[in-house]
């Protein structure tokens, strides 16, 4: 399953149904979020496996935790919602609090939202990443090359398929994701994508995802 099936497949359809229930969010909203959010994790946990201790722990987080199953079984989405919150504060680590500021403020996800959002999205994202580690049947040493062609393939496909909203949220995001300009994800993705990452409030709606999000949601 590539990462443009999961967003547009079924799981994410289950996963952005969910959150509009319980959050009040639209579920194009959440799906673009979750365009955003998923190669954004998976790029810091591609930078994290460069280091033999935390491909080791992502290895063994991956085999104990993330089977994944929770793709076909939406039941555990608001299960999982508290362990969510504990991977995305691994993943992100001091940067989360700026992740999740900028998304809100790109989205129309209110900051209070956001991060309850996100949390759910978390083992979604690290189900389906478990999943294509199984089926490519690699190690802690190989982490770094799946999720890199992860985001090679998607960004591949995105690029090729006919235009839409969520193909053009995924080409921008992952055309930046694949630069190793700074080896920092919030600074490539963030900062180019989403109209200034680091700039805090200054340009608001400059661009990138902004303007693509503006004309998704109509706003």
């Amino acid at each position: 399953m590539s990462l443009i099936d999961l967003l547009t497949g079924n799981t994410g359809n289950e996963v952005a149904q969910q959150a509009e229930n319980k959050f009040g969010i639209s579920k194009n909203q959440v799906i673009a979020l979750l365009a955003v959010a998923a190669p954004l994790v998976i790029s810091y946990l591609r930078n994290k496996s460069q280091d033999a201790k935390e491909a080791e722990s992502l290895n063994n987080a991956l085999d104990k935790d993330h089977d994944g199953s929770i793709l076909n079984d939406s039941s555990q989405l608001e299960a999982r919602q508290s362990e969510g919150g504990s991977i995305l504060s691994h993943v992100f680590g001091g940067d989360k609090e700026n992740v999740e500021n900028q998304l809100s403020q790109n989205t129309g996800i209110s900051i209070d939202k956001i991060g309850p959002i996100l949390a759910m999205l978390a083992p979604v994202i690290m189900g389906y990443i478990g999943k294509e580690k199984q089926q490519s049947n690699v190690g802690a040493g190989g982490l770094g090359d799946l999720l890199g062609g992860i985001l090679g393939n998607a960004s591949n496909q995105a690029q090729t398929q006919s235009s839409s909203p969520l193909n053009d949220i995924l080409g921008s995001v992952l055309g930046n994701g694949q630069s190793q300009s700074s080896g920092n994800p919030l600074n490539d993705i963030l900062g180019s994508v989403l109209g200034g990452g680091n700039t805090q409030q200054k340009q608001q709606g400059g661009g990138g995802l902004g303007d693509i999000l503006g004309g998704l949601f109509g706003k």
